[in-house]
C-alpha cells in the first residue's frame, strides 16, 4: 500500500484547509484509515480513524467539532476537512493505513497555521 498526501500549507487561524491522502496497492487489504499528526517536539499523535467497514469516524479531542474525516472507497481517497483552525493545529500531518500484518504512512504534509 502506498499512501500520498496533498493539500497542506499555510492557514489562518479561523480558517480551513482540506487535506487529501490518495491510497494505491493493495488497498483492498486496508481496514482501518486515518489521520495522525506531528508537531515540532511532540510525539506524533492520532487525530482520526476510520474503519473500511463504515461506522462513524473517531476523533481526538482537540479536533472534535472542527475536523472531519471522510473516505472515498471508490475512488482510494481520504479526506481530512479542517476548520475552526487554531495554532495549535501546526504540524506534519500524516496519512495512515492499516493493512494487515502491517501499518502503512505517508510521507506527510505541512500544515501551518499562524498565531
Amino acid at each position: 500500500v502506498q499512501l500520498v498526501e496533498s493539500g497542506g500549507g499555510l492557514g489562518r487561524a479561523g480558517g480551513s484547509l482540506r487535506l487529501s491522502c490518495a491510497a494505491s496497492g493493495s488497498t483492498f487489504s486496508i481496514r482501518v484509515m486515518g489521520w495522525y499528526r506531528q508537531a515540532p517536539g511532540k510525539q506524533r499523535e492520532l487525530v482520526a480513524i476510520i474503519s473500511s467497514g463504515g461506522g462513524s469516524p473517531n476523533y481526538a479531542d482537540s479536533v472534535k467539532g472542527r475536523f472531519t474525516n471522510s473516505r472515498d472507497n471508490a475512488e482510494n481517497m481520504m479526506y481530512l476537512q479542517m476548520n475552526s483552525m487554531k495554532p495549535e493545529d501546526t504540524a506534519v500531518y500524516y496519512c495512515y493505513a492499516y493493512a494487515r500484518p502491517r501499518a502503512y504512512w505517508g510521507q506527510g504534509t505541512q500544515v501551518t497555521v499562524p498565531s
